[in-house]
């Protein structure tokens, strides 16, 4: 392992890592279509999830999001300045 400097400022470990052909061709077919300048970049972004996913939305949450857009599209709801103007509410 040896320790490179990436744009200037954070201490980089380089390390070897083997991959299956078809995912390092996935790899560098999906990298820049997600907008990353590099195959690097885009893994060490998968590894920081990796290491610190992010939160989970429980079960409750996810049934009320679609709750929620299914009345949105059938126009069951209001914008929230029509919500304001409705109860009376100022904008400031």
């Amino acid at each position: 392992m040896s320790t490179d400097t990436d744009d200037g400022d954070d201490r980089m470990a380089k390390i070897d890592v083997r991959v299956p052909a078809p995912l390092l061709d996935a790899i560098e077919e999906e990298y820049p279509r997600r907008g990353y300048a590099s195959r690097s970049a885009a893994i060490r972004d998968a590894l920081r999830d990796w290491v610190t996913p992010s939160p989970q939305l429980s079960e409750g949450t996810l049934d009320d999001l679609v709750e929620s857009r299914d009345q949105r599209e059938q126009g069951e709801t209001v914008s929230a300045e029509d919500a304001r103007e409705k109860l009376g509410l100022d904008n400031s």
